[in-house]
């Protein structure tokens, strides 16, 4: 039997696994297999990627091309979708497109993108937008996901990877103070680096208002109230400062911006800000010196502190720590970020997101205008400027002045964007919706034309891990007669908007192009080709096409420290050590101060709702939802809340509760337990319908980062007395005007 070498379609660490010739007869044409030699996960996997096969089933997933005839406005359900041909579908979408462009101006069409696409998915999308639809409307769902901290290692380091180091680095610094993240559920296989760490006498530092299960192997866990992340790194430099622990070579030598930096944080002294998080003074200190003390260090961040409307205040916050402490630009220490999505790195790199062109260049620059266009065989001035943010492009849908036409690709906005329900209103308030995804999501339920496309084992790729190590997803087997590439879509599309050429159904000429496209940007892939990925393991950017030997001299530049001998560049697995990607050199710290949420709660909506993930779900879950052993696993949504609030409320365990918000209310069992604080409630964001979190979440937007405040709204927490699941939909998608006064009987809380 033959086995493929290939990656997990899930989460940042894109696990290696092998794809192995399944028997005959059997449901699915391959099995999962593990690959031991691959760094990253050493061979082992999660449930989700142990069963990733199980989508391969043809009951699992959409297998023809569906059009809708008949469109009902507001509600497109009204009409039937019915199966068609690929050049009915196509040919409607190209008609969709170009017609909304024609009466109402190009940027009158937006495409929305994913963090589960390809490289070369990615990179071909962008381009789609900017030449052959010539809209500047693009962003995709990875701004829901890492913006803020991106934005923040741009500003303070220059360059934006998410890791600047290894994975294995984890295991071999003195502390990590883990901020926000529960990788135990979210990526298990990268569990075994904090245990290596505490095994090597290293001590972790969880950061959660929850206990989680990685919360639990901590040596210290701080359980701050929703939304104070910022105010207790300020508080930990503050402790730095005075207790004199600072690293005064490191910030004289290395860094910019200290004394505005030092001012700000003696503004947040111990007392206060107990008071602001609810995390004790005790502990402040026990944290501050346990990070100070160590030789090395590192601060990791995920979606916790990131997705609030000061997310990147925040995460700029904790860089400024390991910047006063000399953790960063050294031998296991810096910061880094827990990236989410499977190409979540990669994905923000190659111009899918509304400000960038590929290799992470500005489109707003003139010179990489000129280089792009250059590459693309078009005009520069044909090029389009900045476009929308994500949350912005999806509340302008059907608007005046806004989009009237999208092209949706490998995203489920209707369960993942927040305020959920408003977006699910804006989406059937368009002229025209075109999804491409591999199954029949709650969005692209609601489309015109639904393009059915083929998955991860079924097409080779890249896609860049949160290391920044680019990897090659191999194809195992064929699509099912009447599924295509995205990048075939791509082309179709393409040429029936008159663009004959640059649109390959080939991923790997799309990557050569891609390569071309990134040379001498941030993120330079020129280096990079399948034949060394599949011959290392993976290769680091940035690596140009440029010669050289110096695998960890990390300038953090693509056009770093090189010889002339011939030899490729090796690529750069750790960044920073030589200087930082700044024009001088110099990490530059952050002056920022605390402030609240955008939202606190007060008499009607008086407790915190934070959300996240479950181990055996993913995302939206309009994958693995569809996965029976992961629907065992985790079969619906729940309330986790503290015994003290279940005994207020009057609740057991498994009782309906409803969540209500000033957008939205959700209907979902209980699930009580002491891991949490007691004036919060969490939810996981993975299902639709009455359950749906997101119909709770807040839009309030970071000011540099665009990012939603997901982490942290105020919400009431009811009975919901009799109600059933099933007939909360629409309730869940209500307005707040609309749920005034709509109090159901029994306490409420």
């Amino acid at each position: 039997m033959t086995t493929t070498d290939t990656h997990c379609p899930y989460c940042s660490l894109q696990c290696g696994m092998g794809l192995r010739t399944a028997p005959s007869g059997a449901p699915v044409p391959v099995e999962v297999v593990e690959r031991p030699g691959f760094p990253v996960n050493l061979g082992a996997l999660c449930g989700k990627g142990r069963s990733a096969a199980a989508l391969l089933d043809r009951a699992a997933r959409l297998t023809v091309p569906l059009v809708r005839d008949r469109r009902v406005v507001r509600d497109r359900r009204g009409g039937e979708l019915r199966e068609a041909s690929w050049d009915e579908a196509l040919d409607r979408v190209a008609a969709g497109l170009s017609g909304t462009a024609e009466r109402y101006g190009r940027d009158a069409v937006g495409v929305f993108g994913g963090g589960g696409l390809t490289n070369e998915k990615a990179y071909l999308l962008g381009k789609f937008a900017r030449v052959a639809l010539r809209t500047a409307n693009i962003d995709y769902n990875g701004r829901f996901c890492m913006s803020s901290a991106a934005a923040a290692h741009r500003k303070a380091f220059g360059i934006d990877r998410g890791l600047p180091f290894p994975m294995a680095d984890i295991s071999r610094t003195g502390c990590v103070i883990l901020v926000g993240a529960n990788p135990a559920e979210t990526m298990p296989p990268a569990l075994r680096y904090f245990r290596e760490l505490r095994e090597n006498g290293g001590q972790l530092i969880v950061v959660d208002p929850r206990r989680t299960s990685t919360a639990e192997l901590a040596d210290l866990h701080l359980q701050p109230m929703p939304g104070t992340d910022l105010a207790l790194a300020l508080g930990l430099l503050h402790l730095v400062v005075a207790d004199g622990r600072l690293d005064k070579d490191f910030i004289e030598e290395r860094t910019t911006g200290f004394e505005a930096a030092r001012a700000c944080a003696m503004a947040h002294w111990p007392e206060r800000v107990e008071r602001l998080t609810g995390v004790p003074v005790a502990q402040l200190r026990e944290a501050a010196g346990m990070f100070a003390d160590a030789e090395t260090g590192m601060v990791l961040t995920a979606r916790g502190p990131e997705q609030q409307s000061k997310g990147t205040d925040t995460v700029g916050a904790w860089i400024n720590l390991c910047l006063a402490t000399g953790k960063a630009g050294r031998r296991y220490s810096g910061y880094g970020c827990l990236t989410g999505q499977g190409n979540g790195q990669g994905g923000r790199e190659h111009g899918q997101k509304a400000d960038q062109l590929p290799g992470y260049r500005s489109i707003e620059d003139p010179a990489a205008r000129a280089h792009v266009a250059a590459v693309w065989g078009v005009d520069p001035e044909q090029l389009p400027r900045s476009g929308r943010s994500a949350y912005e492009l999806l509340d302008c849908l059907g608007q005046e002045g806004g989009v009237r036409a999208l092209l949706l690709m490998g995203s489920n906005p209707v369960v993942s964007a927040p305020r959920a329900g408003h977006i699910a209103e804006r989406l059937r308030s368009l002229d025209f919706l075109a999804v491409s995804d591999l199954v029949l999501s709650e969005t692209a339920e609601l489309a015109d034309v639904v393009l059915p496309s083929a998955q991860w084992a079924e097409e080779t790729g890249t896609t860049t891990n949160l290391e920044g190590r680019v990897i090659l997803r191999q194809r195992a087997v064929s699509a099912p007669p009447g599924v295509r590439s995205d990048l075939a879509v791509l082309s179709g599309l393409a040429r029936r908007l008159g663009v004959e050429q640059g649109f390959s159904e080939d991923p790997e000429q799309v990557f050569e192009e891609l390569r071309r496209a990134s040379a001498g940007g941030q993120a330079d892939y020129s280096g990079i080709s399948y034949e060394r990925i599949r011959a290392e393991d993976g290769v680091f950017w940035p690596c140009p096409a440029g010669d050289g030997d110096s695998k960890d001299k990390g300038n953090g530049t693509s056009n770093g420290d090189t010889d002339s001998d011939g030899t490729p560049h090796p690529g750069t697995p750790r960044l920073f050590l030589d200087r930082f990607a700044t024009p001088d050199g110099r990490a530059r710290f952050a002056a920022v101060s605390h402030r609240p949420a955008a939202e606190q709660p007060d008499a009607d909506y008086p407790l915190f709702l934070t959300t996240g993930r479950v181990v055996s779900q993913y995302q939206s879950g309009a994958q693995t939802r569809r996965v029976p052993e992961l629907n065992r696993a985790a079969p619906g949504p729940f309330v986790e809340l503290h015994p003290q609030l279940a005994h207020r409320l009057g609740v057991a365990e498994g009782e309906l509760l409803a969540v209500t918000s000033r957008r939205g209310r959700a209907v979902a069992s209980a699930r009580v337990t002491e891991s949490i604080r007691p004036d919060t409630v969490f939810m996981p964001f993975h299902w639709g319908g009455a359950g749906r979190a997101n119909s709770l979440t807040n839009p309030a937007l970071d000011p540099i980062s665009r990012m939603p405040e997901f982490k942290v709204c105020a919400v009431r927490v009811e009975r919901a007395g009799s109600e059933r699941m099933g007939g909360e939909r629409a309730a869940s998608e209500r307005t707040g005007s609309e749920q005034a006064g709509s109090k159901q009987a029994g306490s409420t809380v």
